[in-house]
């Protein structure tokens, strides 16, 4: 029974919100020939994948082996959960016509010509999410973009990197391979030396290769991203906001060299197969647990404070 009450309610809840939203058709009549134009005429770079789709270039994108960028597929849906999670803020809004957002549109047509033409598809996917925001502007107001803002944001996860990783990888690599072995050599003893983003032991009898997939891109990026929903969720202030997501950088550092070390260490006293174990196994759960953790200890010193006048009035 509370399963079923709990599903009506939350279908009743979504009746209700669809209802409050006006001018659904002109929105979707918007929307669907703002998302036409990028399915046949979104992307010009026919060398990389055959397809005038943008759509299809960003899967493509996305999915590729080896791919920095599979977050894209997920962030829509954390978006669309975020909008629900602030539905009582936005069904209290007035919601109306703002003629104001048609700049931002032909911002994002203009956006969308100059990636065409220069093959870009990354700009013409920014052009994307920005044209259906300016599109929810014209139609609902400069209030519901103040307040969507924050979810909104998170597209910009949702433009690929590809190939423009490598500006990143290989310094964050070196700078992980360091950090670790210099740890591991001056602080536990260890008999580890690097070369480049090769990790041995004096004699080379153990070798372990930072390669890219461990360099930390990717963990930074879904880091990042987790730590831009944990501080727009937990606070008002701007400052704090931008201290949280970007407290993210030296925590995925941070993580990355406890996971390099961890592996050295397993590698040094069991053998280079079972630090290879260890990492294939454990790396990114120890990435992950270093990171949260650190979050929240972070948000912990950024926490607003209360005014003792309304601390008390709450007790």
């Amino acid at each position: 029974m509370p399963e079923e009450k709990n599903t009506a309610s939350f279908v009743e809840e979504l009746r209700n919100f669809w209802e409050f939203l006006p001018q659904k058709r002109v929105v979707g009549v918007l929307a669907i020939a703002w998302l036409a134009l990028f399915q046949f005429w979104g992307s010009s770079t026919f060398g990389y994948i055959d397809t005038a789709s943008l759509f299809l270039w960003m899967y493509n994108a996305y999915t590729a082996p080896f791919s920095e960028d599979g977050h894209g597929l997920f962030i829509p849906f954390v978006v669309l959960g975020l909008l629900w999670w602030k539905r009582s803020e936005l069904t209290a809004l007035r919601l109306k016509p703002w003629p104001w957002a048609f700049p931002i549109f032909a911002a994002a047509v203009l956006l969308h010509l100059v990636g065409f033409m220069a093959q870009q598809a990354r700009i013409s996917v920014a052009a994307l999410f920005l044209g259906l925001y300016a599109i929810l502007g014209l139609c609902w107001g400069r209030g519901w973009l103040r307040h969507t803002f924050f979810p909104y944001f998170l597209f910009v996860f949702c433009v690929p990197i590809g190939s423009l990783a490598t500006v990143v990888t290989l310094p964050l690599r070196l700078l992980v391979t360091q950090l670790a072995v210099g740890f591991a050599a001056i602080a536990l003893q260890l008999d580890v030396v690097c070369d480049g983003t090769l990790i041995f032991d004096s004699a080379r009898s153990y070798r372990y290769d930072v390669a890219p997939a461990c360099s930390g891109i990717r963990s930074l990026i879904a880091l990042f991203a987790l730590a831009t929903i944990y501080g727009f969720v937990s606070f008002q202030s701007p400052w704090r906001r931008a201290a949280m997501m970007f407290s993210s950088i030296p925590l995925a550092v941070l993580g990355n060299v406890l996971r390099i070390i961890m592996v050295i260490v397993v590698g040094d006293v069991y053998g280079e197969t079972a630090g290879e174990k260890v990492e294939q196994k454990l790396g990114f759960a120890t990435f992950f647990l270093v990171g949260i953790v650190g979050l929240v200890i972070i948000s912990r010193f950024l926490e607003e404070k209360k005014p003792a006048a309304k601390a008390q009035n709450e007790n």
